[in-house]
């Protein structure tokens, strides 16, 4: 593992329907490195509270459920899983009732404060020689120091679009206004949308996938080499 006590941190924020996930890993792929998607953990966290009966908008119940909330998840990009328990979620945390409800479940100072403190630890012990960690406050919050930050956007439009493409199963008006709906729940609680001091942007508003990728594994060569 070079130099680094600790794998090479590479943060990467953005909005829903930015690509963030799928570029993420795949630039994780590119790289050898480990991959790490934060909102899994958030979504894991809804799941289990929903599980539980417990009332998603009761932040004192839900910061409880902290202390059963047994999460596991793979950083592999090629083998990538999550695990409440010895529950696979992997899946059901993508469903429509979680969507509806993990917003109001990251709201919770608890949990932010239990959850960022697992990233940085699970971003530390990944066997890879970096680890791409995406989210939502990641470049600010989790990894303020990390060596290689970046905002990945693009238009509303653009991200409608991407959006509509990978949910056939509901209308384009529907995507439309659930997508406007994250960003506003996701506003109330981080920033998000514009880049803090040292993070570079990469608008992904006009670049194709692989055009994407190759821009953020550029942000992440060029910063490496400066740390080396």
């Amino acid at each position: 593992m070079s130099k680094h006590s600790y794998p090479l941190f590479v943060a990467i924020d953005g909005p829903a329907g930015s690509g963030k996930s799928s570029v993420s890993r795949a630039a994780a792929r590119r790289l050898g490195y480990g991959y790490l998607d934060t909102g899994a953990a958030y979504r894991a966290l809804a799941w289990h509270v929903l599980a539980r009966d417990i009332d998603a908008q009761d932040a004192v119940a839900v910061a409880g459920a902290l202390e059963s909330f047994d999460y596991s998840i793979g950083t592999d990009p090629d083998a990538y899983f999550v695990r409440v328990g010895e529950t696979d979620v992997t899946d059901a945390i993508r469903e429509p009732q979680i969507s509806a409800v993990v917003s109001a479940i990251a709201r919770v100072p608890a949990v932010r404060t239990h959850l960022t403190e697992l990233f940085r630890s699970i971003a530390r012990n990944v066997p890879q020689p970096g680890v791409v960690v995406e989210g939502r406050d990641i470049t600010t919050v989790v990894a303020p120091e990390a060596q290689a930050r970046i905002l990945l956007t693009a238009s509303e439009e653009a991200r409608m679009a991407r959006r509509s493409a990978e949910i056939s199963t509901q209308s384009a008006h529907t995507v439309a206004e659930q997508l406007r709906s994250r960003d506003r729940a996701d506003s109330q609680v981080v920033e998000f949308m514009s880049a803090a001091d040292g993070v570079t942007t990469v608008d992904s508003t006009h670049l194709d996938f692989d055009q994407t990728i190759d821009a953020v594994v550029e942000v992440i060569n060029t910063a490496r080499n400066s740390h080396d």
